[in-house]
């Protein structure tokens, strides 16, 4: 039998360079209704939208999704799914999925990975993602987030820069790509307990989060483990601008998920 798991969908209305993002219309819907539609192709047994303005729990719960107005104080996505699992009551060894609202592409199976990973453990609370890395250029791209794991397949560090270093290869200033290569990227989709949930709320932020810019690193500081499971492909990236927008609408249209 499949373990239970819910989703809940953090959707802020005010965006810097897309105002009212979650209500941009692609392919006739707007973008929170596809991101929910693959949360509900992954099977959750219930799919929850986290925000703070009435207008998108209107756009969604017309259509049967679930909306909850949360607090706008929040500082991130995770402390307003903390709010969504209080309210809702949920037992602390509930599998959440915290799936972005700007992610209408995200393969509906990388959600059960996550889902299922964590409920097929015991030692880490939280469970996220990783695909290979075949382009020696995003090795040393900053905006691509690097992660090494452990022989169990828990996470040593995350960071923007190319770890681990390959001392032989790339210090002979040879940009190619190492040979059996072991470049992680860290795609940003997790899945939680309640419990955890309610544990990394309550812990301050750490130094190394800030020198990187990366609120994963809090969980390794405060001396949580983070299991990675490792999917074949980086998802397609999520929507920001403009062309996003015509670049997403491309591929649903493609791909009929719409």
């Amino acid at each position: 039998m499949s373990p239970a798991f819910k989703v809940v969908i953090p959707a802020r209305y005010g965006s810097t360079r897309l105002p009212g993002k979650p209500l941009l219309s692609i392919a006739g819907k707007p973008m929170i209704v596809h991101v929910c539609e693959r949360a509900q192709e992954a099977g959750a047994d219930e799919v929850v939208v986290a925000t703070d303005d009435t207008r998108i729990v209107d756009a969604v719960t017309r259509l049967g999704i679930k909306a909850v107005m949360t607090r706008p104080d929040h500082q991130s996505g995770t402390e307003r799914i903390a709010e969504v699992a209080a309210l809702a009551g949920w037992s602390g060894d509930t599998v959440v999925v915290n799936l972005q609202g700007d992610e209408p592409l995200i393969p509906p199976q990388y959600i059960r990975d996550a889902a299922y990973a964590l409920a097929a453990q015991n030692h880490a609370g939280i469970a996220t993602l990783a695909a290979r890395i075949d382009d020696s250029d995003e090795i040393f791209n900053p905006n691509s987030v690097k992660v090494v794991l452990d022989k169990a397949g828990y996470a040593l560090y995350f960071s923007r820069a190319p770890i681990p270093w390959d001392r032989a290869h790339f210090g002979a200033e040879s940009k190619s790509m190492p040979v059996d290569s072991l470049y992680l990227r860290h795609i940003g989709l997790y899945a939680y307990t309640v419990d955890f949930l309610n544990r990394y709320c309550g812990w301050e932020a750490s130094p190394i989060e800030a020198i990187e810019s990366l609120e994963q690193l809090r969980i390794l500081w405060h001396g949580d483990a983070v299991l990675v499971k490792t999917v074949d492909k980086t998802p397609e990236a999520g929507v920001d601008t403009e062309a996003d927008l015509l670049r997403v609408e491309k591929a649903l249209v493609t791909s009929r998920l719409f």
